[in-house]
């Protein structure tokens, strides 16, 4: 089935443009330019926010008392928790008061990364994102285009539903882990042998491209 059954909703761009540039987002690269138009959804949606060391004019604007150390991040990264409510502390009158000087974490955020992998951003505290997730639309310029959406949903899916095939069950469980990968190790899905291979050596293959993908 095409990836985008529904022709109306919003345009999402050109597949393959837009895997490019988010794959570019991954390493730093470049930020995600999307747009969002009136929608405040990843801004609602109860995300704590990560603060890198350069991420120097932000920290400058956001109130110390906000910023704290959290289990698992990197020495010298920080991060600033959502409200009661879900909404991120720096938002006023559904506007960011430090947009131009907001973190990498928020220049790099896409919700069309779950449109790509044909999953939700999360349960009721996401419905916003949702929603948004549900309108995108993706267009198709070449083939190749279409081969590359179809590669990432694939493997969005093997990720989430073959878990117990990674060794020691390294895979994310959470949608944005899921969505990510996926986008990263999609070329796994596009050898052409690759339905005829064990699920071990799927997830296998899969490590060894997200490896690849960050140099390592």
């Amino acid at each position: 089935m095409h990836p985008n059954s529904q022709t109306d909703g919003i345009p999402a761009g050109a597949f393959g443009q837009w895997l490019e540039r988010f794959r570019a987002s991954l390493l730093g690269n470049a930020g995600s330019d999307v747009p969002c138009g009136e929608c405040r959804g990843c801004c609602i949606s109860g995300y704590s926010v990560q603060i890198r060391p350069h991420d120097e004019r932000a920290r400058a604007l956001i109130p110390q008392e906000l910023l704290v150390s959290a289990p698992g991040f990197a020495r010298n990264e920080l991060t600033m928790a959502a409200q009661p409510d879900g909404t991120c502390p720096m938002l006023h009158d559904s506007r960011c008061t430090i947009y131009q000087s907001r973190p990498q974490t928020c220049r790099d955020y896409d919700c069309r990364v779950f449109a790509a992998a044909g999953l939700t951003a999360g349960g009721s505290d996401k419905v916003v994102i949702n929603r948004r997730v549900r309108e995108w639309r993706f267009s198709y310029p070449a083939e190749s285009d279409l081969e590359a959406h179809v590669a990432v949903k694939a493997a969005a899916a093997f990720i989430a539903a073959s878990r117990s095939s990674f060794p020691r069950q390294r895979a994310p469980t959470g949608p944005t882990g899921i969505a990510v990968l996926a986008c990263e190790t999609y070329g796994v899905f596009l050898l052409p042998d690759i339905e005829e291979q064990s699920d071990e050596e799927v997830a296998r293959l899969i490590l060894a491209a997200s490896r690849e993908f960050h140099g390592s």
